[in-house]
């Protein structure tokens, strides 16, 4: 009796103690229709709490299931179940809100936020989204707390597959399982993607087929599905039959279920994404799945809302426990509510809900530190990357890519980075383009078949705008002008019929081709209208010298030079006072100059050179004669020298046309532009302006309404109007417009000159190229009419963002600068031109050689001379012994050895009146 006693009293004190640390949990759910999987979770956990008294928990749930789209309905529902526990003294101690999206999920916030309930949310929603919390207090974002659910989380992934795959459109399309309606706009916010989100319209495959035809009509080549693994089979199967899989396009798949992806695919390849459970939490998911029958699909999505309670429950209590639950909660029922008396709460919910150390079901959730936390917390979970190849309908491969960690701006994990490039579509424009050098050449060596400037540039854009391209030339080989019924040629024609992506080449921006097409930003300069000239030879000379006097004055100099020579010689030899008449007078002078013929030359010659002539004759007539002829030395040598500099220094070259003006009042050239190009429209359309302000002055000035004073205001005696490019335009059809590049050329190339021929007036790249290969053309005048050049597109094509994104780009990296650069400066078809003389360059070795052969021949000459004079002492003019008049003994000369010098055995012979002593010994 006393043992059964004593066991009674055991039990009673468990049963009391027990009693004294279970707490009981009053929860209102809140969950929407077509959300029976959280229902059911919530069910497994609160299961899971009662199996495990360890917890100390006791949770007594009201719930309440209302539709998204009947908000006043859901509620009227809610407020009656919420006032029937105030009057049952239940009062909520949280609200689990479990709606989704819509205009009901926004009705529930706004009724926990006006009576200020504890709530923890698993709604979609980012920062933001949840427009009845966007104002919260900062007590309210501590009570008010929101976990988006992994369906929210997950499609984030297509953001940083985008950013790493660069493309640059997409089309995402999702079930009834995902809700998008908030990422419209944050999906894929400042990301230069066009791209379009839209749910599947229904399950009949003919009308998903419908569906992405409209969505490949706007060339749309990246498809993002993402939904169950049944809706994802439906797509690829449409897709199959559109045969939408190939080189063009590339398909990804996003799905919360587990299992691999499947299709009637007969050859496709998709990069499939799929959630996996931590490590960590594999063998409690395992757990709970079999011992509380969690068996719902996905299986993320019901860990999720387990979790989520279950965390719930444990803060509350964590609360409850320790104290920081309010002892004079108020709650105030709906109708009691005045849109003013909102109960003042300071429960921090959010440290409690931080703080739960319960190990999750399949991944953590992440909760920032700081606030807020609604938009920003979520459940960390992690997917596979795998590229799963199906053929005839099997699967026979997959392939791991990498994993991406479920976050808002996470990036990609790949294992090898170089391998996703293999599954992205590979945007293949057409270009369509003219050839012109040196922008589009033809190279049947190239990749493309085509080099050049522009090809550089669009590879270098290829490098920011990831694509492929095909060029072809256009079939008329036009620009694109339009003729008089609005009718479009070539690049033009093929973009507006669609044809073609892109036109590329030497391409002008003008107003009338921006009606029908998109021009890019300007990749080039300013490019006018110039003239391209046969470029005039100046005539050279090696004795150019010579030709700065006449031949009269040449042979006048000369004949002066002769006569005066000979009267010095003559006056020399008569006059008494000259040195070679008084030698005995002149006997101590240091210079002694005997002007004999000779000397007389020899004097003349010098004087004219700046070494000077020497000693003067010594008499006056003689120094009166050398004085005058200094004097016609100084005037000649003066206008020669003067003359000399003007004939070698000052360009001699023929350019009668320097401008279009000149070109317009002169006859005896012929000009004309392209036939079908921008200038040849540029002076028709001048022309006709002409011929349209003339007949609006005729018709003012022979308006019979107008008075004698306004008319009189219109009379004047020359002509108003300006005629100049009528009468051009007139002129260009009368030589004949050229059709083609090479023509022109050709032309002006068989001009006799550059005053007599052809000039074509063309695109100043175009002139500037001809004149950088060739050293018979010239560049006249300045540019007129300049237009930049770019790249045409379709219009709307989002093409023009793309390219003027790269463009600048490249402008700022100094990119295009360095093809101009390629292109002109070290063109290697340039040719290396020899200079013409002009005023600024130095006189050319062709003007002035024939100084050089001069010198040279008179070196030869001295060099002959040398000659003659040796042979002419050495054999002809040997001494003989009758002519020497007196051989004394030389004396011994000893060197500074002291041994006396036995050379000639010790003679010398000294010669006297025949200067014999004055040779040297090796005559």
């Amino acid at each position: 009796m006393k043992r059964l006693l004593a066991i009674f009293s055991a039990f009673s004190f468990i049963c009391t103690s027990f009693s004294q640390t279970t707490q009981n949990i009053n929860v209102l759910l809140i969950n929407e229709e077509n959300n029976a999987l959280a229902e059911k979770a919530f069910e497994v956990a609160k299961e899971y709490v009662r199996r495990n008294p360890s917890l100390g928990l006791a949770v007594d749930p009201v719930i309440v299931v209302g539709n998204r789209t009947d908000a006043k309905a859901f509620l009227e529902n809610v407020c009656r179940k919420y006032n029937d526990m105030l009057s049952a003294q239940k009062t909520p101690h949280i609200v689990l809100d479990f709606t989704m999206t819509g205009v009901g999920s926004e009705t529930i916030k706004s009724f926990t936020a006006a009576l200020a309930l504890p709530t923890i949310s698993g709604s979609f929603g980012q920062t933001g989204d949840l427009r009845q919390w966007r104002s919260l207090t900062a007590n309210q974002t501590r009570f008010l707390l929101q976990v988006m659910p992994p369906a929210d989380v997950l499609p984030e992934a297509i953001r940083a597959i985008v950013t790493k795959q660069d493309i640059t459109n997409a089309a995402i399309i999702f079930d009834e399982f995902f809700v998008m309606d908030h990422k419209y706009k944050s999906l894929l916010q400042n990301i230069p993607t066009r791209h379009v989100i839209t749910p599947v319209k229904s399950f009949s495959k003919d009308e998903i087929k419908t569906q992405l035809r409209s969505l490949r009509e706007l060339d749309i080549v990246n498809f993002f599905v993402v939904g169950s693994l049944r809706t994802i089979k439906n797509v690829l199967d449409a897709a199959n039959d559109n045969q939408y899989f190939g080189r063009k396009t590339a398909w990804f798949a996003l799905s919360l279920d587990k299992g691999d992806i499947s299709c009637g695919c007969k050859d496709a390849t998709i990069v499939y994404m799929k959630p996996t459970p931590d490590a960590k939490s594999r063998e409690r998911l395992a757990k709970i799945k079999t011992t509380y029958s969690m068996n719902g699909e996905p299986e993320i999505t019901s860990a999720f809302y387990f979790d989520l309670s279950l965390r719930t429950f444990l803060a509350i209590k964590s609360l409850l426990d320790s104290g920081k639950w309010p002892n004079d909660m108020k709650y105030i029922s709906c109708d009691d509510y005045d849109g003013k008396n909102t109960p003042n709460r300071t429960l921090d919910l959010k440290t409690a809900f931080q703080e739960i150390k319960e190990t999750p079901t399949y991944a953590p959730f992440y909760i920032p530190e700081d606030d807020p936390m609604n938009g920003r917390s979520f459940m960390e979970f992690s997917t596979d990357l795998t590229a799963v190849t199906i053929k005839d309908g099997a699967s026979i491969g997959s392939k791991s890519l990498g994993s991406w960690k479920a976050g808002l701006l996470n990036p990609l994990s790949l294992t090898d980075p170089d391998n996703m490039s293999d599954y992205s579509a590979q945007l293949v424009y057409r270009i369509v383009t003219v050839e012109q050098q040196p922008f589009i050449i033809r190279d049947d060596d190239a990749p493309k078949g085509f080099k050049g400037y522009c090809i550089d540039l669009i590879e270098e854009i290829r490098q920011i705008v990831k694509f492929d391209y095909e060029i072809t030339l256009t079939p008329d080989g036009n620009f694109g002008t339009m003729d008089e019924n609005g009718n479009w040629n070539g690049i033009i024609k093929e973009l507006i019929e669609k044809r073609a992506d892109i036109g590329l080449t030497s391409l002008s921006v003008m107003a009338e081709r921006e009606n029908v097409v998109d021009f890019t930003v300007p990749y080039y300069d300013l490019v006018g209208i110039t003239i391209l000239m046969k470029l005039p030879r100046t005539p050279t000379s090696l004795f150019k010298f010579l030709t700065v006097l006449e031949n009269d004055v040449w042979l006048s100099i000369l004949a002066a030079y002769f006569f005066t020579s000979f009267l010095m010689w003559v006056f020399d030899k008569w006059s008494p006072y000259s040195y070679q008449n008084n030698r005995e007078k002149y006997k101590d002078d240091e210079e002694k100059r005997e002007f004999t013929l000779k000397e007389c030359l020899w004097f003349c010659m010098t004087s004219l050179t700046p070494q000077g002539g020497g000693e003067a004759p010594k008499n006056l007539s003689g120094r009166l004669l050398a004085a005058t002829w200094w004097l016609f030395g100084f005037i000649i040598i003066a206008s020669y020298t003067a003359n000399l500099a003007a004939f070698l220094t000052v360009s001699r070259l023929d350019t009668p046309i320097e401008s279009l003006d000149d070109l317009s009042k002169q006859y005896k050239i012929q000009y004309a532009p392209l036939n079908g190009s921008a200038a040849m429209t540029y002076f028709e359309r001048m022309a006709n302006i002409e011929v349209r302000f003339y007949e609006i002055w005729k018709e003012m000035s022979l308006n019979d309404s107008l008075s004698d004073v306004e008319r009189a205001k219109l009379a004047v005696w020359d002509y108003p109007v300006s005629d100049k490019y009528s009468k051009m335009w007139q002129a260009m059809k009368e030589a004949g417009l050229p059709n083609s590049i090479e023509e022109a050329v050709d032309r002006v190339l068989e001009s006799k000159s550059s005053s007599e021929g052809f000039a074509w007036l063309g695109d100043a790249t175009d002139v500037r190229y001809h004149v950088l290969t060739s050293c018979d053309l010239q560049m006249v005048g300045d540019e007129f009419s300049r237009k930049p050049y770019a790249i045409a597109v379709q219009q709307g094509s989002p093409l023009k963002d793309q390219f003027n994104n790269a463009i600048l780009q490249l402008l700022n990296k100094r990119k295009l600068e360095k093809l101009k650069e390629n292109w002109w400066n070290n063109n290697p078809n340039a040719i290396k031109c020899e200079k013409q003389d002009d005023q600024s360059d130095g006189i050319s070795i062709q003007n002035i050689g024939g100084v050089f052969i001069v010198i040279f021949m008179g070196i030869g000459l001295a060099c002959i001379t040398l000659g003659v004079e040796y042979w002419w002492y050495k054999w002809r003019k040997r001494p003989i012994i009758g002519d020497v008049t007196q051989v004394e003994p030389a004396k011994t000369v000893k060197n500074h050895t002291g041994v006396a010098n036995k050379h000639g055995e010790g003679f010398t012979f000294r010669s006297r009146n025949l200067g014999l002593a004055n040779l040297k010994p090796k005559f």
